[in-house]
């Protein structure tokens, strides 16, 4: 069996897939390729590069940046304490899940950009709707993950705590807040990338600077090659915060075993010989000597 390239080699052909997928690209839209799907009014990727070098040097480009960075980070941590204090007390106390259980319930479901018009009638300013749209899109992904992640755990780990004299802070803090952090951060991992999804739609719809709000006048004055920009520089904003909540976790969780290939050879198993079999000859005249 071949074995998987090493870490170079992975990165490598990482490498080479995007460079296909563009590559792909440029010759659809180069060729005005239009079989069913119009590729035809597509920008180029050298049309995208060149749109893009322009806005890199001027200052509306980092200005839009900047404020869907902030929004995102003020909506995304207030949502992360709040959605963990909120799942861990809705899974530890039966009193808060009759109390906020239903109420949570019944507003989960509705998608955080229908809150739109929530958020213009309820706030002062554009700034704080936008962030309220963020916050509510990451909050419930945490609260869900944290309270079944807290009720997940093992009961044995809190008794052997509250034996040694532990009480209900010591608990939490030693048992139900290690315990409960790679489901905890599965939900922020979501909640991240629900809140770039919301941000930027609100930024569309009532926002008045930001990466969504740029890309969506890009569209309304047909300059395709600059929706692409917006739309690239989304898609690297949200994986770069994917990766920065990614490596929090593992850092927060070293703890936890890790699976990882190793490359080489897999071991073969080892055959363990059968027993041999007894003859049936002398197990009967065993048994006769046994009863006499």
């Amino acid at each position: 069996m071949s074995r998987y390239p090493r870490q170079a080699g992975r990165l490598a052909l990482r490498a080479g897939s995007l460079t296909a997928a563009l590559g792909v690209w440029q010759a659809l839209t180069a060729l005005d390729i239009d079989v069913w799907l119009r590729f035809s009014q597509f920008p180029t990727v050298t049309d995208v590069a060149g749109a893009f070098a322009e806005r890199l040097a001027g200052p509306d480009y980092w200005t839009d940046l900047t404020a869907s960075l902030g929004r995102i980070v003020s909506g995304f941590l207030l949502a992360a304490v709040l959605g963990v204090a909120t799942g861990v007390l809705v899974a530890r106390a039966p009193l808060a899940e009759d109390l906020l259980g239903p109420v949570l319930e019944v507003v989960r479901p509705i998608p955080a950009i229908a809150l739109v018009p929530v958020a213009i009638l309820l706030f002062p300013s554009n700034e704080q709707g936008i962030v309220f749209i963020t916050f509510t899109a990451a909050y419930f992904p945490v609260l869900v993950s944290t309270r079944h992640a807290v009720r997940a755990l093992t009961p044995v780990w809190e008794e052997a705590v509250r034996t040694m004299g532990g009480g209900r802070w010591r608990v939490l803090g030693s048992v139900v807040l290690p315990g409960a952090l790679p489901g905890i951060f599965g939900g922020l991992s979501v909640g991240i990338g629900v809140s770039w999804i919301c941000v930027i739609s609100a930024e569309m719809i009532s926002g008045q600077y930001g990466t969504g709000y740029r890309t969506w006048q890009d569209y309304t004055v047909v300059d395709y090659a600059g929706v692409f920009v917006g739309m690239v520089t989304i898609g690297v904003l949200g994986w770069l915060t994917s990766m920065a909540v990614e490596l929090t976790g593992r850092r927060l969780t070293h703890w936890l075993p890790r699976t990882a290939y190793v490359s080489g050879p897999r071991p073969r198993p080892v055959r363990v010989p059968a027993a041999p079999s007894a003859d049936p000859h002398k197990a009967e005249e065993a048994r006769r000597e046994h009863l006499v």
